[in-house]
This record gives C-alpha cells, sequence and structure tokens, in this order.
C-alpha cells in the first residue's frame, strides 16, 4: 500500500473518528507543551561562579526554582510527570469512536487488506493526529515565549523567555512523540485480530484480577521507606547511592502502579458484593459490567489517581514544611530572637498544588471521554434494554453506580498511600542543639561594643523534633475534588445516553 493511500485511508471515517482524531491532537499539543517548559527550564544557562554569586545564581529571573541550579532539575522533573496523565488523556481519545473503527477496519480486510496493513492504518492514524498536535504545541510554545517576555520593573523575568532549548531537544520532542503514540497503538493491537468479519480478542479474562496489586503497594512503600535512609546515611558518591535511588524511584512507581492497577480488583470485588446484596435494577446492572470488564476503571482512573497520590504526596510535604518553620520559630524565641515565617518552600508547593489541580482538571477530562466511549460503545446493548422495557433513567443509575462506586475506595487507597511515600521521605522534622549569644540589657548597651560583651550571655537550645500533622484538611479537599471531578464528567457523560438509546441505533451495522 502506498503513502498516500495509506494516509488517506487512516484519516478517512464519520464524526467521531474526526472527533477522536481532534482530541488525540489537542492531548499531543498538552503534552508536547509541558515536554517543550521542562525543555526550557533545563536549557537556562548557568553562570560562573563570582565573590558576588558564588551560588551561581541566574539572577534575571524573579523565581528562586529558575534561579537556583539545584532546584531547576526537581522543577523540570515535575513539569514532565505533568504530562502523565495528558499522556493518559491520549489513550482515552484514542478508544474514541473504536466499535465504529473497528468496523471499518474490518471492512479494509474484507476489501483486500492484509492484518498488517490494517495495523500499519492505525498506527498511521494516532501518528497523524499527534503529529498535528506536537506541531501545533511548538507554535504555541514559539508565540506564547514572545508573549510572555515582559520583565518587570527590576528587569527580571517570570518565566525563561530569554533562552530556547536546542533544535535537537525540539525534533526530539516533535517526533518522537507521535512515534512513541503511533507504536503504542500497534502494542494494544496485539491481542486484536482484524478479520473482514469484524474485530475480536485472541483471549477473554474468564475470571477477576486477582489482590496481587496490594504486594506491589506493600512492596513499592517498603522499598521507599527503606532506600531514603539508606540515601541520607551515604556520601553523594557512596556505594549504596545507585541502589538507594533504584528502591525510591522503582518503589514509588510500583506503589502508583498497584495503585492503578489495583483498582480492577476493586471494580471486580465492588461488583460481586453488588450482585450479592443489591436488589435495585440500576445496581445489579452496574455490578454485570463491574465483573465483565473490571479493568475498565483501570483504564479510566489511572491518571485521576496518579495525581491523587501526587497531591497527597505535596500535602504531607506541606505538613513537613510547616513543621519545620514551626520548629524554627521556636528556637528562634529559646535565643531571644524572632525569626519570620519563610515563604519559600510553602509557595513552591503551592505551586505544586496548582500542577496537581492542572492533572486533575486533565485527568477528569480523561475520564469524561472514557464515559462517553463506554456509552457510545454500548449503545446497541442500551438500546435493546431501552426497548425490551428498562427506562433510561435506570440505565443512567447503573452507569454512574459502575464509575463512583470503585472510585471511591480507590481514591481513598491513592490517599493513604501518597501520604505515607510523602511522609517517608523526609521523616520527622529535627532541629539539632545551637549555641547563641543573647544580650541582655537595653538596645543602647547592646548596641555598643564596649559594654555588650559584660552583659552577654552565652545559651543553648536543646534539639528539637516534631512529627508533622496529617494533613487531614488538605487531603479531605484533594478527595473531594476528586470524587466531585468523576460525578461531574458522569453527569456530562449522561447527557449522550439518551442520543444513543434512539430505537434506530437496532438497525446499525
Amino acid at each position: 500500500m502506498k503513502p498516500p493511500a495509506l494516509l488517506r485511508l487512516a484519516l478517512a471515517g464519520t464524526r467521531t473518528d474526526t472527533a477522536r482524531v481532534l482530541l488525540t491532537a489537542f492531548s499531543a499539543a498538552l503534552a508536547a507543551l509541558a515536554a517543550f517548559a521542562a525543555l526550557n527550564v533545563l536549557a537556562i544557562p548557568t553562570p560562573a561562579a563570582t565573590d558576588e554569586n558564588a551560588g551561581r545564581w541566574s539572577e534575571q529571573y524573579s523565581h528562586a526554582l529558575l534561579r537556583e541550579p539545584g532546584l531547576r532539575g526537581g522543577t523540570a522533573f515535575a513539569l514532565v510527570l505533568l504530562t502523565i496523565p495528558v499522556l493518559a488523556l491520549a489513550g482515552q481519545c484514542a478508544r474514541l469512536g473504536a466499535p465504529a473503527r473497528d468496523r471499518r477496519l474490518a471492512a479494509f480486510r474484507l476489501a483486500g487488506a492484509t492484518p498488517g496493513q490494517v495495523t500499519r492504518l492505525a498506527m498511521v492514524e494516532t501518528g497523524v493526529a499527534s503529529l498535528l498536535g506536537t506541531l501545533t504545541g511548538l507554535a504555541l510554545y514559539l508565540v506564547g515565549r514572545e508573549l510572555l517576555d515582559r520583565p518587570d520593573e527590576r528587569g527580571q523575568l517570570a518565566l525563561p523567555t530569554d533562552v530556547l532549548p536546542h533544535g535537537g531537544a525540539f525534533a526530539a520532542v516533535v517526533v518522537g512523540l507521535p512515534l512513541v503514540a503511533g507504536l503504542s497503538s500497534a502494542l494494544m493491537l496485539r491481542p486484536v485480530i482484524t478479520t473482514p468479519l469484524g474485530v475480536t480478542r485472541r483471549a477473554a479474562r474468564e475470571r477477576g484480577p486477582g489482590p496481587w496489586a496490594g504486594m506491589l503497594i506493600v512492596a513499592g512503600v517498603a522499598g521507599f521507606i527503606v532506600g531514603w535512609p539508606v540515601m541520607l546515611g551515604r556520601t553523594v558518591d557512596g556505594p549504596y547511592v545507585g541502589l538507594a535511588l533504584v528502591l525510591l524511584i522503582g518503589g514509588g512507581l510500583a506503589a502508583m502502579f498497584g495503585i492503578v492497577t489495583g483498582t480492577g480488583w476493586i471494580s471486580y470485588t465492588t461488583g460481586r458484593l453488588l450482585r450479592r446484596y443489591a436488589r435495585h435494577p440500576a445496581a445489579l446492572l452496574a455490578a454485570g459490567r463491574l465483573m465483565s470488564d473490571p479493568w475498565a476503571g483501570s483504564r479510566a482512573f489511572a491518571a485521576l489517581l496518579a495525581a491523587v497520590t501526587f497531591g497527597a504526596g505535596a500535602a504531607a510535604l506541606r505538613s513537613y514544611f510547616v513543621t519545620q518553620d514551626r520548629l524554627m520559630r521556636e528556637e528562634s524565641r529559646v535565643a531571644g530572637g524572632e525569626v519570620g515565617d519563610n515563604p519559600f518552600y510553602l509557595s513552591t508547593i503551592s505551586l505544586v498544588d496548582l500542577a496537581v489541580a492542572v492533572a486533575l482538571v486533565i485527568a477528569a477530562t480523561g475520564l469524561l471521554v472514557a464515559v462517553v466511549e463506554g456509552i457510545v460503545a454500548r449503545r446497541r446493548s442500551y438500546t435493546a434494554l431501552v426497548a425490551a422495557g428498562v427506562p433510561r433513567g435506570t440505565l443512567g443509575w447503573s452507569i454512574a453506580w459502575q464509575a463512583v462506586l470503585p472510585a471511591v475506595p480507590a481514591v481513598l487507597l491513592a490517599l493513604t498511600v501518597g501520604t505515607v511515600l510523602g511522609r517517608a521521605f523526609f521523616g520527622d522534622v529535627v532541629r539539632g542543639s545551637s549555641t547563641y549569644a543573647v544580650c541582655e540589657a537595653s538596645e543602647a548597651l547592646c548596641a555598643d561594643p564596649a559594654t555588650r560583651e559584660q552583659y552577654t550571655r552565652i545559651t543553648e537550645s536543646a534539639a528539637l523534633r516534631a512529627v508533622p500533622d496529617v494533613p487531614l484538611e488538605q487531603l479531605a479537599l484533594l478527595g473531594a475534588g476528586a470524587l466531585a471531578g468523576v460525578l461531574a464528567t458522569v453527569g456530562i457523560g449522561l447527557l449522550f445516553l439518551r442520543s444513543s438509546t434512539a430505537t434506530e441505533e437496532l438497525r446499525t451495522t
């Protein structure tokens, strides 16, 4: 098949196929913007050390996250993490209208296309949509860079608009994201058999998932807890630092993966309990759907749970810094002085909270796409139930039940694991003993060098240790926001139920 024909067939289809391409391009544009922002932060040059600037700070920026060289890596890493919910949104968008696309691919097979050609068609569709999105993201980045290049009254910039990443980095993002998207489509199509008579899976799941995801969570948290003391007990070039990094990164990823995959077991178990104890038709319909496809929850809630876990860790980190500031003030009062609040760390955590809120909004958008895709994919089944006398309200309640019931324990699990990881990362707040010189006289006597020494007393403050409080209020707000997002997306998705259950859908081929 020639490339022009392959491209024309890949982009052909109905309005649903066009919507899928546009939504995939939108997700790729968001991911590209986050990647370009991370590259922009890494491209900031570090000045040479001087007597006036021993820390090699980039003084042309107003925020310390950009000025200090040691903080740029973490800032770039946080921006890269922001692409996770965006890529999950892209995965949900790629599933939109999947039944119609399957029938179109089966028609290609009926016309003589080979299975490899059909797979390449799906790859080209996703790749072209992602390429369109990355190019749009590049254009938005360049335009925004010019619009936001506005120094303040001190001549400092709020964003690194005075530097540009290397051209090779731009090319890597513009080409790499569509390539990864196309290869991911091919990977997801491996268990799919496209025949002239339809699209089927190679194997069906005969029993529900086991609770093995709990073992992943326990192992991940344990590795994270063990890795951090090893890191603190060794120098940067010590022999166990590599092992500690593996335990920290691997433990965090294993715990998060366990949360996401554990939603499958939660969905299946919830379906079993509903089938056993529920009496309402909507709950029984939801139980059947949860048991027949328990992994739908893992796919739909993946980005949401990742954002909740990260947000809970940030809330635990904020509690640590609040406790640290409190101990510093107590230590200062003992020494006879007064220390004001240090807003740097708390303001930085506020930026992290903003990133978590953006991630939750993106994740909720992906969940909305998943709900709409589920309604559209099963519209013939829902139409048959409506034709048999089942009220649309009952179907709506069943869809709401199957979305909300697994979400509640999954969000609670994500909040718990995120808090434990954040608590284990820093531990208790400890302030060592310190020696202070306190002048016990009037301000005039203390200011005079000739009389200050005779009124000066050396005092030593004891070591202070405090356990950070559990940020229950912030965790409650985070969990309530996540569940409110689930309810809002389900409510919006149900607007498509009436149009998808028209009796004409029974004659759809």
